[in-house]
């Protein structure tokens, strides 16, 4: 026992070692293209582009699902967007509540019989609506079919080339699909797919459809989030993107080329991560068949999205996306770890997130075994254990106050020095808990799997402004 702990040990050390390396590879990566963004959010000229011909046209797609408390505002935010040419199509996913009710009543819209391409496969449609008065304005009633079916629907109605995924429980900034389109023409033949940057809505003033007063969430549960967003988005998904290694572009706010998504079968449903399952989908495609292509990331396109503010809604979140991460992984990821035709998506990405986010409530569990096995052997002192465990708080710490540096320097939504003294806070709160708790919901969400327990959950909506 005592050699095997001493093993595990070992292993424990070059563990953690190797992924606080990549950690800090990445955050520099980060840190090292924050500066050419800052320079080109500077001098970018979105107004310009915002009344250009030249802006590619987009169909946005909104899957909504039980949405009647903020459907209306979430519409309203996207026919005031700042863009030349688009479409919104709402899919109401056969919800139990009015929305489809509100929608139809709110817009005035009427049945009609558009000419709908069957690219893919969804379930029964029951009707398609549409108002004048509201031309780019489109409503899908079908029947349920979660998620990705909605999506597929809407690509199945959608006339343009590029398609743009929002959730119902999220907002746009006015420039954000303008911004996003930016880095989409900047090399617009390779470019199969571009993320936004999703910010917490919570606490914030929303006045129609838009958010006018911007302010650091009240509730725990969500300042914690507001952080944690932080540094997943600045401090991870720009470093990702500057090596094509990215692996998801969230479902709130995303624009993808539609011929490549139809060509990969559209969305899968079926189970929660279909927003990874496209991403992951689209690099095989591509570096299959040797496709030049970039998947993206527009940090300044930002999407305000309503976060669960209370501890059962967000564990339900989290075990779901847990669910979603490990069934991508074993499905789709394993085929394509350390095979050097997937280049750095297969010998970085992929490893990394199955090694260092799918099996990593498994290490941290056994960890806390394996401590315990060393005080009852009396191999290793409390000293020992405190070192060990400052050093890897100190190191989380500090790529979550890097990450807040990104924030302030390149993007300052939170000017109130009030705002950034908590953000500071809650940066050094999520890990005593926060973190440690989330670890127990990626583990429950992998029982849920293996249970065959596909449901998206506990979520409950709330208006906006409460």
């Amino acid at each position: 026992m005592r050699d095997f702990l001493l093993g595990y040990g070992y292993f424990a050390m070059y563990y953690t070692l190797i992924i606080t390396f990549i950690y800090f590879l990445i955050f520099g990566l980060s840190i090292r293209h924050t500066f050419p963004l800052q320079r080109g959010i500077k001098y970018n000229r979105v107004r310009k582009l915002s009344g250009s011909e030249h802006v590619p046209p987009v169909s946005i797609l909104v899957p909504a699902y039980n949405e009647e408390l903020m459907i209306k505002e979430n519409v309203r935010n996207l026919l005031a967007l700042n863009y030349p040419e688009y479409e919104v199509i709402v899919v109401n996913d056969g919800s139990k509540d009015d929305t489809a009710k509100i929608m139809i009543e709110e817009f005035q819209l009427k049945e009609v019989k558009p000419f709908v391409a069957k690219h893919i496969k969804t379930e029964k449609v029951r009707g398609y609506y549409h108002n004048p008065e509201y031309p780019n304005l489109y409503f899908i009633d079908k029947e349920n079919g979660g998620k990705a079916d909605s999506l597929n629907a809407g690509i199945n109605l959608s006339r343009y080339g590029l398609i743009s995924t929002i959730d119902a429980d999220s907002l746009l900034e006015k420039d954000a699909l303008t911004r996003i389109a930016r880095v989409y023409m900047e090399n617009p033949e390779d470019t199969v797919a571009v993320g936004g940057n999703v910010r917490i809505v919570n606490s914030c003033t929303v006045e129609d459809g838009m958010v006018k007063n911007i302010r650091f969430p009240q509730k725990m549960w969500p300042a914690l989030q507001n952080v944690e967003y932080i540094k997943a988005f600045l401090g991870g998904r720009i470093g990702w993107s500057s090596i094509n290694g990215l692996i998801i572009v969230s479902g709130a706010f995303g624009v993808f080329q539609k011929d490549k998504v139809i060509a990969i079968g559209g969305y899968r449903g079926g189970y929660p991560g279909e927003d990874m399952n496209i991403v992951i989908k689209l690099h095989r495609y591509c570096l299959k068949n040797k496709i030049p292509y970039q998947v993206a990331f527009c940090p300044d396109a930002v999407c305000w999205t309503q976060a669960p503010d209370t501890y059962r809604i967000l564990s339900s979140q989290r075990m779901r996306w847990g669910r979603g991460n490990l069934k991508n992984m074993i499905e789709e990821g394993i085929h394509m770890i350390f095979r050097p035709r997937y280049k750095v998506f297969g010998l970085l990405t992929i490893p990394y997130n199955i090694l260092f986010e799918t099996l990593n409530p498994y290490f941290r569990l056994t960890g806390l075994i394996a401590m315990l096995g060393y005080w009852l052997l009396n191999m290793a002192d409390w000293k020992t254990v405190v070192v060990f465990m400052m050093v890897n708080f100190f190191s989380c710490f500090i790529l979550s106050l890097g990450a807040l540096f990104i924030e302030e320097k390149a993007f300052s939504r939170y000017p109130k020095l009030s705002d950034l003294n908590k953000m500071m806070l809650y940066s050094f709160l999520m890990f005593l808990g926060y973190q440690q708790v989330g670890v127990l919901w990626r583990f429950l969400g992998h029982i849920d799997f293996f249970r065959n327990n596909n449901s998206w959950g506990t979520m409950v909506r709330t208006d906006f402004n409460k």
